[in-house]
């Protein structure tokens, strides 16, 4: 027996109360278990059948997915042309995991993104080469929570390394503007920001430009996750010991080549599981575009039960639903961010 096994050994059962303590748990545990897979296999119905749906009051109606799917996944864009937003969202989506790969990390993935961007853009939007035109309030679901996600990360991530170097400036003028911009937006919450993007700024633009509300919402949520990333990423900065940089300026490097070489790769290194925080929560935080109007993957759940009196009693599955899809999704992240924590703690150590 090693000591791990051992340890996890004295923890749970080392002591009378400790021995107690642990079989209540997993007694309770197995109880809430057993019901759930009561209620959400044994008893579940699975067909869309909403009449047998409404007659089982034992288990959980799956039939709502099987009947609703399309609406949820892809909002009220038209259902004809659904293999659109698919096809787009499968792009972006095989383009994000191509480019969370290191050995893809090259100069031509930059244009990949901009191909692979404007193919987004023509698909969903359409307007040429036949295709019908579908404004952007018609977007929705899982294609407009993965673009708005994708986007505003990729946006914004240029812009907090912009910010954080700024805030260590020598230049005081600099350093002060980067501070206030950064403490500012951390200290309200997102929803604001969305409501200022959406209602109040169009108030400020000449008379006679409105900007989309899709491009209004997507340029407010980089302006919030820029604020938060550019403090994590100060963070790594500060965590580069200033002997490097002497060192580096000692022998001749100017001082932007010293940040691009030596103290930015080791920053952005040592801040990767907080980095992967602002990743997660900005995925579900797209889900407060829909107080704007934009109606993602949990407004296109409301749109397409609240609407249907026949499958608005089954909430709680819909629900049950995108949480399955928010947790695989997170879950790939928090597993892919172990692997990359690793891969480059192991080449930084050979």
């Amino acid at each position: 027996m090693n000591s791990a096994s051992a340890s996890w050994q004295r923890e749970l059962w080392g002591t009378p109360t400790r021995a107690v303590a642990t079989a209540m748990l997993v007694a309770l545990l197995g109880w809430v278990l057993w019901h759930a897979f009561d209620w959400g296999v044994l008893h579940a119905v699975f067909r869309a059948d909403a009449q047998a749906c409404r007659a089982n009051t034992e288990g959980a109606c799956w039939g709502v997915i099987a009947e609703k799917w399309r609406p949820i996944l892809f909002g009220r864009y038209p259902f004809d042309e659904q293999w659109r937003p698919a096809l787009a969202v499968t792009l972006l989506s095989a383009l994000t995991m191509l480019s969370a790969l290191p050995r893809f990390w090259r100069a031509w993935l930059l244009a990949a993104w901009v191909l692979v961007l404007a193919l987004f853009v023509m698909l969903m939007r359409g307007g040429v080469f036949g295709l019908s035109l579908v404004p952007t309030t018609q977007w929705g679901g899982l294609p407009l929570t993965i673009s708005l996600a994708v986007v505003s990360l990729a946006l914004a991530f240029p812009m907090s390394i912009a910010l954080a170097l700024g805030r260590r400036s020598r230049w005081p003028a600099v350093r002060a503007l980067c501070s206030t911009y950064i403490e500012l937006v951390r200290g309200v919450p997102l929803i604001s920001v969305l409501f200022m993007a959406s209602f109040m700024l169009p108030l400020l633009w000449p008379a006679g430009w409105k900007p989309d509300v899709l491009i209004r919402v997507l340029l407010g949520l980089v302006f919030f996750v820029a604020a938060y990333l550019a403090e994590i990423v100060r963070g790594g900065l500060q965590s580069v010991p200033h002997g490097q940089v002497d060192a580096a300026m000692a022998v001749g490097m100017r001082r932007w080549q010293v940040q691009r070489h030596i103290v930015l790769p080791q920053a952005l290194r040592n801040v990767v599981p907080a980095l992967m925080n602002i990743v997660i929560g900005t995925l579900k935080d797209t889900s407060l575009v829909t107080i704007v109007g934009l109606f993602e993957l949990t407004g296109a759940l409301g749109l397409a039960l609240g609407g249907d009196p026949v499958w608005r009693p089954f909430y709680l599955e819909g629900y049950l639903f995108l949480a399955m899809v928010y947790w695989v999704v997170c879950f790939g992240l928090s597993r892919y961010s172990v692997w990359l924590e690793g891969r480059l703690a192991s080449s930084h150590n050979s």
